[in-house]
């Protein structure tokens, strides 16, 4: 069964619509932009969890900062290569800061085959960027949840 994940993809209706995006952590992802970044997101279990309920605490664990108390509508099911699956909803992030995070962290052996542990954060940092730019930074599997938003919101501003 293929991996499930459920995240939130803020906006927010500036000169040019902005999205609020996570550069991934670790070492890996240290001196990457390009496909590094991420919408805010985790694992669930469909059917032990709503996929609304776990995006709201995915982006919490990830930003250490609870996701604004606002309507969130289902922006889609998007696909990577490798077959795991990211619901994303989305929510008008007016007035949302992005600072203030305290990032989840995780543990792995670093550096590899060393038999040493190191912590990282899961993510480094998380920033406004225009949707051309997210389209860029984003992991290729999670840009077409851009193209999906950029659809919505021109039909809705249209």
């Amino acid at each position: 069964m293929p991996v499930t994940s459920a995240g939130i993809l803020l906006y927010r209706l500036q000169s040019e619509p902005e999205v609020l995006i996570a550069h991934m952590g670790g070492p890996y992802w240290a001196k990457k932009d390009s496909g590094a970044w991420s919408i805010p997101k985790g694992e669930y279990v469909e059917g032990a969890e709503a996929a609304l309920d776990a995006a709201h605490r995915e982006f919490h664990e990830e930003l250490g900062v609870a996701a604004p108390d606002v309507p969130y509508a289902e922006l889609g099911t998007y696909t990577y290569s490798s077959g795991k699956r990211i619901v994303v909803f989305v929510a008008d992030g007016a007035g949302f800061e992005a600072s203030g995070f305290t990032f989840g962290e995780f543990e792995m052996e670093w550096p590899p085959r060393s038999g040493r542990t190191a912590s990282f954060p899961e993510v480094d940092r998380a920033e406004w960027v225009t949707l051309d730019a997210a389209r860029e930074r984003l992991v290729k599997g999670q840009r077409s949840a851009i193209d999906a938003l950029q659809s919505q919101l021109d039909a809705a501003l249209g």
